[in-house]
């Protein structure tokens, strides 16, 4: 999916610039406007620029340079060798120099040429040169400003249809290792961001993982049904954590009282049978940790951080919001959890800990806006860190990495998301502010968390249609934020629901718990027997801190932040539905290794049955209609039979479509079972009571 030029770097283990063709190693560019040129005095550095090369060490002369923006250079290596870089000198003041990316991704400074000057007479722009043997696979994404040079003269551009390091994921979809396409922002406009594996779908679909969910048309040749889809119910025992403490209360700081996630994180660990959640202490302060035996009630353990209190990272700074992850791919043995913190003045970090209360000190990532999260994509084994940025009004960017600290660079990030044309804007009056008229406001993304749920990605969108800090900030207010769903198939694209009212709506009345500035947990939500369970975040307010005498940590726009829940059916994103008069589903082709057909349906007044057709559309004996026995009621787990086949053992492995006919009912999923259990083998978002892991086996 990267559309570029594939070219040579003189690369060579015994002499850095060498031109052995045979030890070169190649690189896919990721950006269509990079040309390749001849490093000599006069020659034009940037495509966005007009700096000429002022000096050139003999040593350089000659060879080919990446002329590309002075903001980013971006390319996949495909065959490993040296790549050298050349950048600022970092000891001089004010230089926008990646040396210190560079370093902490093992390059090493030639310091026997020593630094020139590349353009311009400013001492900013003197640069030094880094080298390192750069593996096949490896990802190339640095801002302003390097360049890259060494390369051989040919060139040639990307063969169409040519696929570099493709990946064939779990459901079928085939990408490349780098499946990032966003080179181009402006092109869509406004509208929808594309989808391509909704267009261009496996032949056939692996539905060996999880439950299969009905929220796109990715599982569907041909239907008569009519899709409906739902919004999560608050649950009245809410708030289930409010600002109670010294610390929630900011007794000490000043700070406006908060007991609730901001991401953070509500999980199930399976590991001692506790529901755990990391959420902020205190406006603007450090995160603290607190546990229930049902999810409902919560204690607040005292802990050896910070004797006294239940804190296990306390403030560095002005502490912004954080990010918790429990990690289904890592030992018990090993760091199971990890944490990004944001705050000011020092940006992010990124903790890792063994138990979920001991963290280690903060490794430094890339520049981000202040609302960034993470996020573990199980399907891919990689590290997602999603990026707050301001490219489209509020928006995101996308980096990943297989290694959680070794990402930190975010040297892969990409534009990635944002609202679109779709959103509902503001009212005529503002949500928050029904008393006060202002400007319509165009929906903006605030932020976005995800989490593998069954045999998808499930990402919180929180959707920003009301005034900006300084309205907010004048009345104490909170600033109207809301939650909204999307689903993904390949971790990097989303689809959303064409209904894009609330998932989870503010209250919007003065007095109530969740007001406003509604905000998602990062598990998004646990899976609770028939239900899921949404922890989110929800603002009160405080009109009695507001103007200019409190500052952002005590004005009441970010005063009495609780946590409380929100319930779903299991599966109950979507639902494909049938009245009265029957109607049917037919499913593209798919395979399966499991033996047993179960169905999430509801039904109390209607039947479902099914049939398997092979390739010619025509029935497979037993598995007929005629021989399936109907299911009624309301289940979220029941197995659908038939006469004359104690299970799907015989069609193991084989293209096959199942045919489902529904009378009065809805149906909300399929999936097919190693056993009779009826275990998905899917993830679970944030745990599920009764499972040991992250995932139904």
């Amino acid at each position: 999916m990267l559309a570029g030029i594939t070219f040579m770097i003189a690369a060579q283990t015994d002499s850095l610039f060498a031109a052995d063709a045979e030890s070169r190693a190649t690189l896919r560019f990721g950006t269509m406007d990079a040309s390749v040129d001849v490093f000599k005095k006069g020659a034009t550095l940037f495509t966005d620029r007009t700096y000429t090369l002022a000096e050139c060490p003999k040593e350089l002369e000659g060879l080919a340079f990446l002329r590309h923006s002075i903001t980013n250079s971006r390319a996949t290596v495909l065959q490993s060798g040296l790549l050298t870089v050349l950048t600022p000198d970092p000891e001089i003041e004010g230089a926008a120099s990646i040396a210190v990316e560079l370093e902490r991704e093992g390059f090493e400074r030639v310091d026997d040429i020593g630094d020139f000057q590349l353009f311009g007479k400013n001492a900013i722009d003197r640069v030094r040169i880094y080298r390192k043997k750069v593996e096949a696979g490896t990802r190339l994404d640095y801002g302003k400003w390097c360049v890259l040079v060494g390369f051989a003269p040919e060139s040639r551009p990307s063969a169409p249809g040519e696929k570099v390091n493709s990946e064939t994921l779990y459901n079928g979809i085939e990408i490349e290792s780098d499946p990032r396409d966003r080179t181009n922002m402006a092109a869509y406009g406004e509208e929808p961001l594309p989808v391509p594996y909704l267009e261009n779908r496996p032949e056939v679909i692996p539905v060996d993982v999880g439950r299969q969910l009905f929220v796109d048309d990715f599982l569907i040749s041909e239907t008569s049904l009519t899709r409906s889809w739902h919004k999560a119910e608050k649950d009245p025992r809410s708030p289930v954590l409010k600002p109670e403490t010294p610390l929630e209360r900011g007794e000490k700081s000043g700070n406006s009282p908060m007991a609730a996630p901001f991401s953070g994180g509500v999980w199930y660990d399976g590991s001692d049978k506790l529901f755990k959640a990391w959420y902020c202490a205190g406006w603007f302060d450090g995160t603290a940790y607190a546990t229930s035996a049902d999810g409902i009630v919560w204690t607040r353990p005292g802990l050896d951080v910070e004797p006294g209190t239940n804190r296990v990272v306390p403030a560095e700074g002005i502490r912004d919001s954080a990010a918790v992850i429990m990690d289904p791919d890592a030992s018990h043995g090993g760091d199971r959890f990890k944490m990004l913190v944001w705050g000011r003045p020092k940006g992010g970090l990124l903790h890792t800990s063994a138990d979920g209360i001991h963290w280690s000190s903060g490794t430094f990532w890339g520049a981000t806006g202040d609302r960034s999260t993470i996020f573990y994509n199980p399907f891919r084994k990689v590290w997602v860190y999603s990026i707050r940025s301001n490219w489209s009004r509020r928006s995101r960017e996308y980096a990943e990495s297989p290694d959680f600290l070794k990402g930190a660079g975010l040297k892969n990030r990409v534009r990635w998301l944002r609202a679109d044309n779709l959103d509902i804007p503001a009212d005529r009056h503002f949500y928050a502010f029904p008393d006060r008229e202002g400007p319509i406001k165009k929906p903006a993304l605030y932020n976005f968390d995800a989490v593998a749920y069954e045999s998808l990605m499930l990402g919180a969108f929180t959707i920003m249609t009301g005034p900006e800090n300084n309205f907010c900030a004048e009345e104490g207010l909170p600033k109207m934020t809301e939650l909204h769903l999307g689903f993904s198939r390949d971790g990097f694209h989303w689809s959303r629901p064409g209904d894009r009212t609330p998932f989870i709506p503010g209250a919007k009345k003065a007095g109530t718990w969740d007001r406003s500035y509604l905000h998602s947990n990062a598990a998004i939500c646990l899976v609770m027997d028939d239900e899921l369970w949404f922890y989110y975040t929800g603002f009160a307010g405080d009109p009695a801190r507001k103007g200019k005498g409190f500052d952002i940590t005590k004005n009441g726009m970010y005063a009495n932040a609780s946590m409380g829940i929100a319930r779903l059916r299991r599966d109950g994103f979507a639902s494909m539905d049938a009245t009265t008069k029957s109607g049917a589903l037919e499913t593209r082709t798919i395979r399966f290794s499991g033996k047993h057909l179960f169905v999430n349906v509801d039904a109390p007044n209607g039947k479902l049955t099914a049939e398997i057709v092979d390739a010619d559309d025509k029935a497979i004996e037993p598995f007929t209609t005629d021989n399936c026995i109907p299911v009624t009621g309301d289940k979220t787990k029941t197995e659908l039979r038939w006469q004359g086949a104690t299970d799907l053992a015989a069609l193991s492995g084989k293209p096959v479509r199942l045919r489902f006919s529904l009378n009065n009912g809805s149906l909300y999923s399929f999936w097919i079972s190693a056993d009779a259990s009826g275990k998905s083998g899917g993830y679970l978002a944030g745990g599920s009571p009764g499972n040991a892991t992250l995932r139904d086996e």
